[in-house]
């Protein structure tokens, strides 16, 4: 049987490993981040009439920059935005991949503050891009001084700001934002793939979008809008912007489809949206318990909750997983991330993480 290594792979490939999350069938899945709660019945058989409309069609291509799905979203987004100020792709990460490629590649560099998202070097190793990881501080959060500093060192040609940040939940001050836009060489791009989760007084990265022609914030339908089975990300930024990834993206790479699916949901973000203060109760429920037993928990402003085993962390998700909760090992020693979901899955993982100190 073949194997890569006998194929003429790249290099910088050979030994690497798929990015993914297992997909297990247990009776608690918090280990992606997902939305728990499915999509009201009336919101999907809007969205299926919708992509009904769009059959008889499909013959012909979509249309390829999807410009009414882009009113759509600036619409959503606010702050005096209009389409083109706006690009949408197939999930954030097409997004990001599509900003390496158009500022990124061969010969220049993309800096991330880690931990981080794990996609982030990947996809900068797809495209040729060299990965520079820059330091966090001790509580996962990010000063001024820190950021600038290491910006100032390296001097990338992209940078990523995560805000909140995955895995860790943690918000950014915009002063930090602000001060590395002013440091930075080049784009400063902020993923705000959790925006709509963070607390009360959170102000995003769009408010310092005008006169900042290499800011880009993205975002994305898979969270909040528990849309992540119909891949929908993407961003805010100055036309010119939007025009640089125009020539990068593939011809019609987003789905009339998927389009049309976007639009009806985008239409019903009230109801969509209304599970966040559901699911933003039960992250804090879970920041509570988890100290109030002893464990050390990062802050978050997202739909999850970064939090200390005490020990190796693969045996503890083990431990949980054997009690039919599956949470997410992000690679950092002693700690774990869980999804905050239903009331009843919070009840199952509390219930799972008290075998942990039996």
């Amino acid at each position: 049987m073949t194997s890569l290594d006998d194929l003429p792979i790249r290099a910088d490939l050979r030994g690497l490993t798929p990015y993914g999350a297992p997909q297990l069938d247990v009776a608690v899945r918090l280990n992606t981040n997902e939305n728990s709660y499915p999509v009201p019945d009336a919101v999907a058989e809007t969205i299926g009439r919708a992509i009904a409309a769009e059959l008889r069609d499909l013959n012909r291509y979509p249309d390829r920059d999807a410009v009414a799905l882009r009113d759509d979203l600036a619409a959503y987004l606010g702050d005096g935005l209009n389409l083109d100020q706006v690009w949408a792709a197939n999930g954030s990460n097409e997004v990001h991949q599509q900003l390496l490629q158009a500022f990124g590649g061969p010969g220049r560099t993309a800096l991330g503050f880690v931990p981080a998202y794990s996609m982030h070097p990947l996809l900068a190793l797809g495209t040729g891009t060299r990965w520079t990881p820059a330091r966090r501080g001790v509580d996962f959060g990010l000063t001024v001084g820190d950021a600038v500093e290491q910006v100032r060192e390296h001097r990338p040609d992209v940078v990523f700001l995560c805000s909140p940040n995955n895995p860790t939940g943690t918000v950014l001050d915009l002063a930090v934002v602000a001060a590395v836009l002013a440091e930075a060489p080049g784009m400063v791009v902020v993923d705000e793939a959790y925006a709509e989760f963070a607390r009360a007084g959170t102000v995003s990265a769009l408010s310092l979008l005008s006169g900042h022609p290499r800011l880009v914030v993205t975002r994305t339908m898979s969270k909040a809008f528990g849309f992540a089975g119909g891949r929908l990300g993407y961003l805010a930024a100055d036309p010119a912007v939007v025009s640089a990834l125009q020539l990068v993206r593939l011809p019609y790479h987003l789905s009339a489809l998927t389009q049309a699916a976007a639009r009806a949901a985008l239409a019903h973000r009230d109801e969509l949206l209304g599970t966040v203060a559901a699911i933003r109760v039960q992250r804090d429920r879970i920041v509570t318990e988890l100290r109030a037993r002893g464990h050390r928990v990062a802050d978050s402003d997202a739909n999850f909750v970064l939090f200390e085993v005490g020990g190796d962390q693969h045996t503890a998700w083990q431990v949980l997983l054997d009690a039919g909760v599956l949470v997410r090992d992000v690679g950092l020693p002693g700690w774990l991330r869980v999804t905050a979901g239903t009331r009843a899955e919070t009840d199952a993982f509390l219930l799972a993480m008290e075998k942990l100190s039996s």
